[in-house]
């Protein structure tokens, strides 16, 4: 049965005195069983160093950590009944790949009938049967980095940790191998925690996302609700590709509408009159419209196939239009700019704070 993860109260600083760093502030996440949550954010948030303290491989300044009903802060890693699968594979290259994914259940003594049995089944879910017999220099990344899912698989830990798995792979690879991490932890069922700092795969991976930004935790809810209600505009513009136009205005002095510097949106404004907001856009919900006051200069067009990315320059900085390939729009054109009342997004121009 999967267990619950609970982080109460984490900090983390490193150095001492007038040196002293403080990398995490006060963490709060609960994890139930069977979920599978998702660190993200740009480097040096902190979402390594919450995993490594997961992992027991470093403790934390203050705070508790809990994996179903025990406290493993001071518990060493081997203790902790985690399988964790890295960025660099990992791999014993003198081990064929069975070798390999079998040798934690080796060291923890299980009898040798049920690490055969537990390796063929491992083997089989990954589809990596055929390869048993072959040492990791004779594999490609792909299937290197399914015999290290398979390591941690054949473990049948209570928690599953990813630092990170997939970025040494391609593109191409990369949508595969988040597809089968997917569909291995909808088989296994076994609470996992994946670090990234790539927001598809954290869009496309997580049951819940916690998006981290100088130590601290920015919003944490499921993929939907972190795209569609942002907490604020760091992660309005860390989630969703392109990212979402932040527009500079005011609540318009005479109560009617959202002022910019040349145009007036017919919008209402959750703010007394006169007081600064920023109003925040996804691309796809940014319309090309001839009738409409606001108006820019297209900069570039980028067709990507399934849609086309327009640049439009405006008096309140430039926007991004996600609209289709047939749209009959070049560099240099005059275009006009709407967007439904429904899709727009307020924030407090100071804090950036939802409003």
């Amino acid at each position: 049965m999967a267990s619950a993860l609970d982080i109460r109260g984490i900090r983390k600083s490193f150095g001492k005195g007038e040196r002293q760093v403080e990398v995490l502030k006060r963490i709060d996440i609960a994890v139930k069983p069977g979920e599978f949550l998702i660190l993200v954010g740009p480097s040096g948030c902190g979402k390594s160093t919450l995993l490594n303290l997961i992992a027991g491989l470093d403790d934390p300044t203050e705070g508790a950590i809990r994996i179903g009903d025990r406290d493993v802060v001071g518990v060493p890693p081997a203790q902790r009944d985690i399988a964790m699968v890295f960025q660099s594979y990992a791999l014993y290259p003198t081990m064929s790949v069975a070798e390999n994914i079998g040798f934690a259940m080796e060291i923890r003594k299980v009898p040798k009938a049920e690490r055969t049995q537990r390796i063929a089944e491992v083997a089989a879910m990954l589809q990596i049967s055929h390869l048993l017999d072959r040492r990791p220099s004779q594999l490609s990344g792909g299937q290197r980095q399914r015999v290290a899912m398979g390591r941690a698989l054949a473990r049948q830990p209570e928690l599953f940790l990813f630092d990170e798995p997939l970025s040494n792979l391609d593109a191409k690879l990369r949508v595969e191998m988040r597809a089968e991490i997917k569909r291995l932890h909808q088989i296994s069922g076994i609470t996992s925690v994946y670090v990234t700092h790539d927001q598809i795969e954290a869009m496309t991976l997580g049951s819940r996302i916690a998006v981290m930004k100088d130590g601290l935790v920015q919003q944490l809810g499921t993929p939907d609700e972190i795209y569609n209600r942002p907490a604020n505009t760091y992660v309005a513009t860390f989630i969703g590709s392109p990212t979402m136009n932040l527009i500079a205005g005011m609540a318009a002095p005479d109560g009617q509408g959202f002022a910019l510097p040349e145009a007036r949106l017919p919008l209402a404004c959750p703010a007394p009159a006169g007081q600064a907001l920023t109003l925040g856009v996804r691309p796809e919900h940014l319309l090309l419209s001839d009738s409409a006051d606001w108006r820019g200069e297209v900069q570039v067009v980028e067709p990507t196939g399934a849609d086309t990315y327009v640049m439009v320059q405006t008096a309140a900085g430039r926007v991004t239009v996600r609209t289709s390939p047939q749209t009959p729009v070049r560099a240099g054109d005059s275009v006009g700019l709407a967007l439904s009342p429904d899709q727009a997004h307020w924030f407090d121009a100071a804090s950036g704070a939802r409003l």
